[in-house]
């Protein structure tokens, strides 16, 4: 009996050892479980990098050099005041303790609306990982400073409509925490695909609240959230649905896959990773997470959006920011500027009005509806270049057409004029967001009304002729007398 408990001892200690190691670690940057959800995370495999590692106490001398909350308040509304030619600054909502989530929009017609594509930087989403509201200042600056200077600052801000909230978590960065106010992680706290999580909006917190009604009332393209901890850029899905570790990837794999790799390559040195193949990787393959504004991003918002993971340190001292920056910059920039340079772009309209509808563009062999834009009807689509794609503009009471496409490493115009298929024919124009007529007609509808005008001259020409034959004729029977001379 008393070897047999010998024996026992052992293997009880053996059990709780394993039952320890195999709870789920909550991560530094995009890792971790909402403890709320009941969602474990599983296995992390052999990651074991900052991310995973005990959290560090923050220190007022880590903290030196970093701006404040009041700060930063300064610093952005100062850069609208100093750039109001090319910016408008705006909020979004306000935090758990009252903070303004400031916006800066950068354009070289900020807050009008335009057939362009929009892109939004968000930083620190979580309160402890601070380099993204400091980069992403940087930024703004930036393009200030080079617009007309530089070419493809001029790019940025000419064609696209770029939004920067420099903080998402301002409570959290005060108290120096990853959570909130309410110490709840905002990266977990969205809507989840796979798991009822989070779908009741009375417990959703107030900067959550704020992004979801950003996404409604813009219409992002694309979109990228600064984090620290790592130095990587993720892609969709987060999650799987099985909550096992794998490779999980969305209907864009494909084009998300393209985007993370323009920003790593832009990088120093984030494509010589050597744990993750070219600086990139999908986030269920990395640690399934759930709960997170990335996959909310794209299947309720149709926004392409990234998580990159721009500082191995999550709080890196403030001497090594400006070192941060100069490796993120071209990163940035080129990711931005892709929205442009690639991808197909262009408006529906509608043949009976001319007018531009706000119809669904869809790419045969990926299962991802785009909804063109209201006032324009323009569209913008992010596709991995170098393949042939069948590209279908539709919207109900019209017949859908159909055109297949070769794209190359250049963007590509194409446009959609949809016929009224006869039975819920549009009898009037659509109303747009604006109320307004942007008086641009499609090239058939055009051509059309100049037949119409070359018709009616021929005709009025065709009378003339006829009409001097006429006369000629009558002159020719009946010549005038002359005069006798007596």
């Amino acid at each position: 009996m008393a070897i047999w408990r010998l024996y026992l001892l052992p293997l009880l200690l053996l059990v709780l050892l394993r039952a320890f190691t195999s709870l789920p670690t909550q991560a530094a940057a995009r890792g971790g479980a909402d403890p709320s959800s009941g969602i474990g995370d599983g296995k992390h495999g052999s990651f074991s990098r900052n991310l995973l590692q005990d959290k560090p106490e923050i220190t007022e001398e880590m903290t030196r050099g970093y701006m404040s909350n009041s700060e930063l308040e300064v610093a952005v509304k100062d850069f609208g005041r100093r750039c109001a030619n090319v910016s408008r600054v705006y909020s979004i909502g306000k935090s758990v303790n009252g903070s303004p989530l400031w916006v800066v929009e950068i354009s070289d017609k900020p807050g009008q609306r335009e057939a362009e594509p929009a892109f939004k930087f968000i930083g620190n989403v979580h309160g402890d990982e601070p380099v993204g509201r400091e980069v992403l200042m940087q930024l703004a600056y930036w393009l200030c400073d080079n617009y007309l200077k530089d070419p493809l600052a001029t790019l940025i801000v000419e064609n696209t409509h770029l939004h920067i909230l420099p903080t998402l978590n301002p409570d959290g960065f005060a108290l120096r925490r990853r959570g909130n106010a309410n110490n709840i992680d905002l990266n977990r706290d969205f809507p989840d695909q796979f798991f009822p999580i989070n779908d009741d909006i009375n417990y959703r917190q107030p900067e959550t609240r704020a992004i979801m009604s950003w996404i409604k009332q813009e219409h992002f393209t694309a979109s990228a959230t600064l984090h620290g901890g790592a130095l990587v850029a993720n892609y969709p899905w987060d999650g799987s649905r099985d909550k096992r570790k794998q490779y999980y990837g969305c209907p864009d794999d494909k084009a998300f896959r393209y985007m993370a790799s323009v920003y790593s390559q832009s990088h120093y040195n984030m494509s010589l990773s050597k744990e993750f193949r070219g600086g990139i990787t999908n986030g269920a393959l990395w640690y399934p997470i759930y709960g997170g504004m990335q996959d909310w991003n794209y299947i309720h918002g149709g926004c392409f959006e990234l998580t990159l993971e721009i500082s191995d340190v999550k709080w890196p001292k403030a001497s090594e920011l400006l070192v941060i920056w100069k490796q993120n910059k071209m990163s940035m920039l080129n990711l931005v500027a892709s929205l442009v340079k690639t991808g197909v772009h262009g408006r529906i309209f509608a043949a009976d009005t001319g007018r531009p509808i706000p119809g669904s563009l869809m790419v045969k062999g990926i299962d991802s509806k785009l909804s063109a834009s209201r006032t324009f009807g323009d569209y913008h689509r992010i596709l991995a270049p170098g393949e042939s794609y069948e590209v279908v503009a539709s919207m109900e009471g019209f017949t859908p057409k159909r055109t297949r496409i070769m794209l190359e490493r250049e963007a590509m115009n194409l446009d959609f004029i949809l016929d009224p298929d006869g039975t819920n024919a549009q009898t009037k124009p659509l109303p747009n967001d604006c109320g307004c007529d942007d008086g641009v007609k499609p090239f058939l509808i055009r051509e059309a009304y100049l037949w119409m005008y070359l018709l009616i001259l021929f005709f009025l020409l065709a009378l003339y002729v006829l009409f001097r034959r006429r006369i000629s004729s009558r002159l020719a029977r009946n010549p005038p007398k002359r005069p006798v001379a007596v």
